[in-house]
Formats: C-alpha cells, structure tokens, sequence
C-alpha cells in the first residue's frame, strides 16, 4: 500500500507511486510519515 495525497506540497518520495517515488508498505510493516506542512486548508488523501 502506499499513500497519495492531494493539494499538499510535498517531496517527491511521499507522492504515493509505488515502486516510483517508493515501496509499497508490505502487510505488517509501518511507514512514518514525517514532512513540513507549509499550507493551510483541508486536503485529502488516498491509498
């Protein structure tokens, strides 16, 4: 699984392509999202 987001600015690597930007996160596995949010608003996401 990996995580899309929507209207956030953020690097490349989080943009949720699997086996482009990253690797999938297997079952079992967890992933720690850490990036800067440098905008306002309500934005949406999806895997």
């Amino acid at each position: 699984t990996t995580v899309h987001w929507h209207g956030l600015l953020l690097p490349n690597r989080y943009d949720g392509v699997p086996y482009l930007t990253n690797m999938p996160t297997q079952p079992g596995e967890t992933h720690l999202f850490k990036f800067p949010i440098i905008q306002n608003g309500t934005f949406w996401y999806h895997s």
